[in-house]
């Protein structure tokens, strides 16, 4: 059980900290919260017309009988859309999701080890891969999924799976071995 708590803390931590350095020093996810001049007239607009929530836009309402929801997107082909997650107040609240990312991190990395002790002989290499799988079916099932559907750039995710878990595998292959 030490062995498994120590492989999660340690892990976790290892996670959080390429996290940090994923969406800050390195650029990796500036393509995904690029910058418009027009901000300020952008959220006037939003604040004036929404409500806290995720938006896919344009859309139907949930009552629209399906042979118009059917025409309705035939209609929106090669027009302009957009996915919405508006905010009515900016908080920044860093200590507590810090809290929250390291938890849920070592969380998952405990999950991990929990699934590595099972391995009768487990080698480095069965470690590193689990690892790396473990983060390709996040990956797969949640990022690129949403990609398919709403045309995001996933690439900077992807990097953060082979370098996060990878890293991750790395060092439960070595600690866990001992």
């Amino acid at each position: 059980m030490k062995k498994m708590i120590i492989g999660a803390l340690v892990g976790g931590l290892i996670l959080f900290i390429w996290q940090f350095l994923s969406w800050t020093i390195t650029g990796l996810h500036d393509s995904q919260m690029a910058y418009t001049p027009n901000q300020d007239a952008v959220m006037e607009v939003l604040a004036e017309n929404l409500e806290e929530g995720s938006y896919f836009l344009p859309t139907v309402a949930k009552d629209t009988p399906s042979d118009e929801a059917q025409q309705f997107m035939k209609d929106m082909e090669g027009k302009p859309w957009a996915t919405i997650s508006y905010h009515e107040v900016y908080s920044n609240n860093m200590a507590t999701n810090m809290i929250r990312g390291y938890t849920v991190n070592f969380l998952a990395v405990l999950l991990l080890c929990w699934v590595l002790l099972k391995f009768a002989n487990l080698s480095f290499s069965s470690a590193l891969i689990t690892s790396l799988a473990v983060g390709f079916i996040g990956y797969l099932t949640v990022n690129y999924i949403n990609s398919i559907w709403f045309e995001g750039n996933t690439i900077p995710d992807l990097i953060d799976v082979i370098v996060s878990w990878g890293l991750v595998g790395a060092w439960l292959g070595w600690w866990l071995r001992r």
